[in-house]
C-alpha cells in the first residue's frame, strides 16, 4: 500500500481532502470504534489526498487488496508486485464502510482494546498487525494527524458517543473536488450541529430496556451474555459501552449486572449513601447510575480506599 505520485493540475490539496471526508470519518468512528483521525490519516496516506488512480478510478481510498473473501469489482495496480488486485467500489463512501469492516478482522482485534482517542497506539498497532509493509507506517500516520490537527475529530466522535448519538449521514457521495477558496490551511473549523442533525442510536427490541431512578436506560445481563454481545445486539460499540459504564477493557459482566446504554450522571439527587456489606466503589456507581470519577471526587477518595458498612459516603458536594 501507498503509491507513487503522478502530478496532476486538478489534484485535491490535503486540506480539501480533510474537509470533504472529516464528517464521514466521525460517522465511521461512532459506528465502528476506529478513531476518526486514523481513518483520515490512512485515507490521506493511502490515496495521496484522494489523487491516486485507485481513489479516482476505483474509489479505493485505503489501498485494500482483494483477498480471498472479496467478490466485488476489481481494479489492478502495481504495488509490491506488478498488477496486483485491489477492491473497487461504487463510490468512495463504500470504501470508508469497507475500511471500518476490514479492521474488524481478528488480526486487528487488539486495536479495539485501546482508548478511542489513542491515535498513536492505533498507528503503531496497524503497523504491528501488518496493515502496510512500510516500517515507518506508524510515524507517517502520526505525523499526518499532528500536522493537520486531526485528533479534534476524535473528540467530536467521542462527544457523539457520550450523548448516545450518531451523526446524520448524507447518503450522497461528496464531490471529489472543492472550490479553490475553501478553508485556508491553518484555519480550524468546528462543525456546528444544527437542530435535528443528530439521531439517537437504535436499541434492539430483543432487550427489555429499563429506566433507572435518575432516568438512564439500562439492561440486565442474562446468562451467556457478554458486554461485547450486548454492544453488538444494541448497535453500540463496545468501547462506548465501556465508557458509559466505567468498564475496563478486561471487565467481564455477570448475569444480573447492570449495563447502562447511556452515560451515567455526574450529579445525584441524594446527598449521601450508606455503605452496605459487600459494596464497592464501582458497585455503588453502577447501582446509583453515578459516574465513578465523580464518586471518588466528592469523597476525596480512590479505588484503594476501603469502604466500611454503615458509613455514609457523599454523592454530591454540599
Amino acid at each position: 500500500m501507498c503509491f507513487s505520485r503522478v502530478a496532476s493540475a486538478k489534484e485535491n490539496t490535503r486540506q480539501q481532502y480533510i474537509e470533504i471526508w472529516k464528517e464521514e470519518a466521525v460517522y465511521q468512528m461512532v459506528l465502528s470504534g476506529v478513531p476518526a483521525s486514523i481513518t483520515l490519516a490512512q485515507g490521506i496516506l493511502e490515496s495521496r489526498d484522494g489523487n491516486s488512480r485507485l481513489a479516482k478510478e476505483g474509489n479505493n481510498h485505503f489501498g485494500i487488496k482483494c483477498h480471498s473473501d472479496w467478490d466485488g469489482k476489481r481494479i489492478f495496480e502495481d504495488d509490491e508486485t506488478r498488477n496486483e488486485c485491489f477492491r473497487q467500489y461504487k463510490n468512495a463512501r463504500e470504501s470508508f464502510d469497507d475500511h471500518s469492516n476490514f479492521l474488524k478482522k481478528p488480526r486487528y482485534s487488539k486495536l479495539f482494546e485501546l482508548d478511542p482517542d489513542d491515535y498513536e497506539g492505533w498507528a503503531k498497532g496497524l503497523r504491528d498487525c501488518g496493515y502496510a509493509t512500510n516500517p515507518d507506517y506508524a510515524k507517517l500516520l502520526i505525523r499526518i494527524i499532528e500536522e493537520n490537527d486531526l485528533e479534534q475529530y476524535d473528540k467530536e466522535g467521542m462527544e457523539y458517543a457520550k450523548n448516545n448519538e450518531v451523526p446524520a449521514r448524507d447518503d450522497r457521495a461528496p464531490q471529489v473536488n472543492l472550490p479553490s477558496q475553501e478553508t485556508p490551511k491553518n484555519k480550524k473549523r468546528h462543525r456546528q450541529i444544527e437542530d435535528g442533525a443528530r439521531q439517537e442510536i437504535d436499541i434492539s427490541n430483543n432487550y427489555e430496556i429499563l429506566l433507572s431512578e435518575n432516568n438512564i436506560k439500562y439492561v440486565i445481563v442474562k446468562e451467556g451474555e457478554t458486554k461485547e454481545s450486548i454492544a453488538r445486539d444494541i448497535d453500540l460499540n463496545v468501547w462506548i459501552v465501556n465508557k458509559f459504564n466505567d468498564f475496563a477493557s478486561s471487565t467481564v459482566v455477570q448475569p444480573g449486572d447492570i449495563v447502562y446504554l447511556q452515560p451515567k450522571r455526574s450529579k445525584s439527587q441524594q446527598e449521601t449513601y450508606t455503605v452496605q456489606e459487600g459494596d464497592t466503589w464501582f458497585g455503588i456507581s453502577q447501582k446509583l447510575g453515578l459516574k465513578l470519577k465523580q464518586l471518588y471526587k466528592v469523597n476525596a477518595s480512590d479505588a484503594n480506599e476501603t469502604l466500611t458498612p454503615g458509613v455514609a459516603i457523599r454523592l454530591k458536594r454540599t
